[in-house]
């Protein structure tokens, strides 16, 4: 990410709400997904490992956050999501794939927009109000569901 991309983001989420926060850690997770399936097709593979390390690093802020949480349906369903999509990192370096990284990025993209519709139409900030405790530095959501029941998100 560029200096400008980085002074730009730390900008939108300074006066983002939880959702708006939630958001901006998809776009950076899509962000990275897309770099790495980029690196991959240009066979940089060290480009490729460090764009899919950091990719691992909002993964598991995500994962810390819904795990604060009293869990749930959605909790579930997005530990699922996350534990699944690691899994698919690691079988997309192994076979030297970003065809794989680009659905993972088209998973994380979906999600990404339900979770914007949900800001969009004023829903509370942080799912707080059913019972959740917000994180130190992160918000964030709960788990995620198998890839069969990700591609028929509704928020």
């Amino acid at each position: 990410m560029s200096p400008t991309e980085m002074a730009y983001r730390k900008s939108a989420i300074g006066g983002a709400s939880g959702f708006g926060l939630l958001v901006a850690l998809y776009d950076t997770l899509a962000g990275d997904l897309r770099r790495a399936a980029e690196a991959e097709r240009g066979n940089d593979l060290e480009k490729r490992t460090r764009e899919l390390n950091h990719a691992l690093l909002v993964i598991a802020h995500l994962e810390n956050w819904v795990s604060r949480g009293s869990g749930g349906v959605l909790a579930d369903q997005l530990v699922a999501f996350y534990r699944s999509l690691r899994r698919k990192m690691i079988e997309a370096q192994a076979k030297r794939s970003a065809a794989i990284l680009e659905e993972e990025m088209k998973l994380v993209l979906k999600i990404r927009e339900a979770w914007q519709g949900l800001e969009l139409r004023g829903a509370p900030s942080l799912p707080e109000d059913r019972g959740w405790s917000k994180p130190a530095t992160y918000p964030g959501t709960s788990a995620a569901q198998s890839r069969q029941s990700v591609s028929h998100w509704s928020a």
